[in-house]
């Protein structure tokens, strides 16, 4: 009976986490941040953060007068309708199952104790007559416009429930509606959910790993890359099998090591797969290479004269000239027909079908290079650091330097060689429609955002893909997790996380203060709150985890430092907010890990060595790639921790008690001579 019970307890607390997949973080219809700005609107009462100008604020005062409603209590309803455009959450509120409307989504709730402001709507302008009427069916992609010509919703709609059937929406916890004011969520919604007490770690593979992606077959392969050039297809046992990753070393599916420049600082950063590879067969790979060494490896400086730097002047970094090494990103072709059988391990040729991206790098270090695919857009989306050397040149805020920026391709249509010259881009793609320099005539057309510094490890949310998270590294005190949106600015080298930033030269100028909005991070922390003898190296973006492995960690953000005996989970609470609550989490190893894990001495804690980046599979299961090995994060009744929505088993291990060690003793039993690979490149050569 007990076990049943906690059966059933387990189904039920699962069934609520799966529940509410709400969709919605501030964020404007154009998919940009909204921000305070210095000059209050004149019209619509949405001063603070806000997703209105003072031009839309002006286009809607001329909106509203051309409706010429007479009667004072319709005209005070369509004023609060119009200038809900401004509302931080106008996103949801305008966009019900991706087609977006012209009015926002009025609350329309059967709940007695909620306002249903649908119906207010309805008996406040029923029978007033409205110009240009923006409840037209028509308007809401629903029905054609009735024939009878008149502006009365009475005259449009036959009843008030077919008024609110289409203009309203439900009103609770899980949803965003308008009920005549700025939206303001439930501030109790996450507030009770604890931090987990624990992770729980099993090792699957010795191997050291900088990426990996999941097969888009759905199955349980993913694909790992190393810092080196090499690329692996694995076999991703289940979880409690026992066993470890079916990775054949000698049998890579791509070998680069011919092309990449593997140092310190540079190699093989990123890899992607197009969301139809599994038909196509497109790979994409993200690596540096020495144009001293490599012919096809020139391209244009990231220093030039459009962005008022002189190679010339730069000073030599590292022993290496200006612009030496480069940032490539390579599109290749696998064998789909064999890589769709599980039995046969595919291989890709290492020619490049096109090269779709080159860039000279000025300095040697704060380079980034993630690549991946938005889920929604189907876009290539690219992490570029701001070069490095503390960005003398202010590049990161300069809209005509692809440094320091998150860009955006479109590779499923590629130009011409003539246009792809006309149009000045930096290889084979071309802009999407609605990148964000349709607005902002000053930006380059590849930026979807700008201001930071090292943007190392992004990810979107499975469930919610507007939460697109970044861990951006930072300078001398702080590292952050930002959410990107269009055109956001995330504040660097203005600041550093909310803090003015001072650099030690800067020849290339400064920005002003007032100049911009930054958007400052959701999450992060301070180097001397992590470790005061030797400081944090930098920090590693991670995921949300969605898988239902362990429980406790569902709807939480992953993030780690590169020394990795930090981790922390971050959640929103409210949820939908945008507001993050974080918690350093204790991790401990599986006793019955297939891997065994090497300890830090005098502890029961894992050496982990160096984080450098977190994967996730198909099934949501979440991984850290580290110096030391591959880690997934599994029960945590396996390293006896506790969870109450975990169905308990029988001899679970103790957790473990040992205080956190130094990052010295962290290193130990792991290769270090592998350790300091991505050291400066990450996140301490400034």
């Amino acid at each position: 009976m007990i076990m049943k019970m906690n059966i059933f307890l387990f189904t039920v607390a699962l069934f609520l986490l799966f529940i509410n997949p709400a969709l919605s973080l501030p964020l404007c219809t154009d998919l940009s941040a909204p921000v305070t700005h210095k000059t209050p609107l004149a019209f619509c009462n949405y001063n603070g953060s806000s997703c209105c100008d003072s031009t839309d604020d002006s286009n809607i005062l001329k909106q509203f007068e051309s409706m010429n409603v007479s009667q004072p209590a319709c005209a005070s309803v369509l004023k609060s309708i119009l200038c809900s455009r401004c509302d931080p959450f106008s996103a949801e509120l305008f966009t019900v199952k991706t087609v977006a409307r012209q009015v926002p989504v009025l609350c329309n709730s059967t709940v007695s104790s909620t306002k249903n402001y649908c119906e207010t709507v309805w008996d406040t302008c029923q029978n007033v007559s409205i110009t240009n009427s923006p409840f037209s069916p028509s308007l809401q992609g629903e029905a054609p416009t009735p024939t009878n010509s008149s502006n009365k919703l009475t005259d449009i709609w036959q009843t008030r429930s077919d008024f609110c059937n289409i203009i309203g929406g439900p009103s609770v916890n899980d949803s965003v509606c308008f009920d005549g004011k700025k939206v303001s969520l439930n501030i109790t919604t996450n507030s009770t959910k604890s931090p987990p007490t624990g992770m729980c770690l099993e090792k699957i593979a010795n191997g050291s790993y900088l990426d990996m992606v999941a097969h888009t077959d759905g199955s349980n392969r993913a694909f790992f890359s190393n810092q080196k050039g090499q690329v692996w297809l694995a076999t991703i046992p289940e979880v409690g099998s026992g066993r470890g990753l079916e990775l054949d070393e000698s049998n890579p599916f791509l070998d680069l090591t011919d092309q990449v420049h593997f140092d310190t600082q540079f190699g093989l950063m990123s890899i992607a797969l197009h969301p139809n590879f599994a038909q196509n067969g497109r790979f994409f790979a993200s690596f540096n290479c020495d144009k001293t060494q490599t012919p096809s490896c020139g391209g244009r400086c990231a220093c030039n004269s459009d962005v008022n730097c002189d190679p010339s002047k730069l000073t030599s970094d590292s022993a290496a000239q200006p612009c030496q090494y480069q940032s490539v990103v390579a599109e290749y072709s696998a064998n789909v027909s064999s890589s769709s059988r599980a039995s046969v391990i595919p291989t890709a040729s290492p020619v490049e079908v096109r090269r779709i991206f080159t860039m000279g790098l000025p300095f040697t270090s704060h380079h980034a290079g993630q690549i991946l695919f938005g889920p929604n857009d189907g876009y290539l989306y690219f992490m570029m650091g701001d070069g490095g050397g503390g960005d003398p040149y202010n590049f990161a805020q300069n809209k005509k330097s692809l440094l320091g920026k998150i860009m955006r391709f479109d590779v499923d249509n590629i130009p011409s060689e003539s246009e792809v010259t006309r149009l000045g881009l930096w290889g084979n793609y071309s802009i999407p429609n609605d990148n964000p320099y349709i607005e902002d005539k000053d930006l380059q057309p590849e930026i979807w955002a700008l201001g930071l510094q090292n943007p190392w490890r992004c990810s979107f949310d499975s469930e919610r893909p507007s939460y697109f998270m970044c861990g951006d590294v930072g300078k001398n005190d702080y590292e952050e997790v930002d959410i990107i949106t269009k055109n956001g600015n995330y504040g660097w080298r203005v600041y550093e996380g909310t803090t003015i930033y001072t650099p030690e030269t800067s020849p290339g100028g400064n920005t002003s203060v007032s100049s911009i909005n930054p958007i400052f991070s959701v999450m992060g922390y301070k180097h001397k709150d992590v470790n005061t003898n030797e400081g944090s190296a930098s920090i590693t973006g991670g995921f949300f985890y969605r898988s239902t492995t362990d429980p406790c960690l569902y709807g939480s953000y992953l993030y780690g430092d590169l020394y990795a005996h930090n981790l922390w989970a971050g959640v929103e609470t409210p949820e939908n907010s945008g507001n993050f609550t974080t918690s350093n989490v204790t991790f401990g190893c599986a006793k019955d890990s297939p891997v065994p894990c090497d300890l830090v001495p005098g502890s029961e804690l894992p050496a982990l060595g160096y984080l450098f980046s977190y994967g996730q599979d198909n099934n949501k299961d979440v991984y850290l790639l580290s110096s030391s090995g591959v880690y997934r994060i599994v029960p945590p009744s396996r390293c006896g921790y506790t969870c109450a929505y975990e169905s308990r088993t029988e001899g679970s291990t103790p957790a473990p008690t040992s205080p956190r060690g130094s990052s010295s003793n962290m290193l130990k039993g792991s290769c270090k001579s592998l350790l300091l690979l991505l050291l400066l490149f990450i996140g301490l050569s400034y």
